[in-house]
């Protein structure tokens, strides 16, 4: 008995040192130590898959506590949440420490739709944040499998790269950071055997393009690597550190 108490005891010192915590307990007690209080504001790119709890639980692996939440419509743009009374409730009803921003998936590639929609929306967006006390964060996202025909944008890699211009343009005229998910996803498509990040639409994530997601994000907001962290939301062990590893590295480009 003496014997399994010491192990547990040196099990759990391990666990503390590594920062790590195995992937079945994420439940934190209620008055344990800081939260990092996020707000997802986006639409369903942000809800498919429940991106703020792929995060939250990601995060709790690495030894972070996160209580997050979303304000997310399906197909909405940031004008649209810049307008609503709900999503401005939720903004100012407590206390956030981030607040991501993801636009419509077409709005950013589109250059009269960012300078005529996107830009004006997310310059009073960001406002309200800061006044509210809280870091925004741009959600860089990906572009449709397909690209965006329509509007000449041929393939992915075309219109990824308009939408890398969308965001990173207000960006930084605003003085905000970027989560190059959308940056991520163009490496791991690079690979020789790219991992399935879309769904069968082409355009809305699977469950390894929200863990994706969710690894830039951590990267993001703890300044930390996510490779090696035990949880992966159901995804097979090696896949998921491969996609730890492309958020790393999407990080430090």
């Amino acid at each position: 008995m003496k014997r399994l108490l010491l192990l547990v005891i040196l099990y759990l010192a391990v666990g503390g040192l590594c920062g790590c915590l195995p992937e079945d307990q994420c439940n934190w007690p209620p008055n344990q130590g800081p939260v990092t209080h996020v707000l997802f504001i986006g639409n369903s790119y942000t809800y498919v898959n429940d991106l703020p709890g792929t995060f939250s639980k990601l995060a709790c692996s690495g030894g972070h506590k996160v209580a997050a939440d979303m304000a997310a419509e399906g197909g909405w743009t940031l004008a649209q949440h810049a307008a609503s009374a709900d999503t401005l409730g939720k903004l100012q009803g407590q206390k956030w420490d981030f607040v991501i921003l993801q636009e419509q998936s077409e709005a950013p590639a589109v250059a009269a739709s960012r300078e005529q929609v996107m830009y004006p929306a997310a310059r009073l967006l960001v406002a309200k944040i800061r006044q509210a006390g809280a870091k925004p964060i741009f959600f860089l996202t990906w572009g449709h499998q397909a690209g965006l025909p329509e509007d000449g944008m041929q393939d992915y890699s075309e219109m990824q790269n308009q939408l890398n211009i969308g965001y990173y343009g207000i960006a930084n005229e605003l003085g905000v950071p970027v989560a190059p998910v959308g940056w991520a996803w163009s490496v791991a498509n690079a690979q020789p055997n790219p991992p399935e990040l879309w769904q069968s639409d082409g355009s809305h994530p699977s469950e390894q393009g929200t863990y994706l997601a969710a690894s830039v994000f951590y990267a993001q907001i703890f300044q930390q690597s996510p490779v090696g962290l035990g949880y992966t939301a159901g995804i097979e062990q090696g896949a998921a550190q491969n996609l730890q590893t492309l958020a790393a590295n999407a990080m430090s480009k």
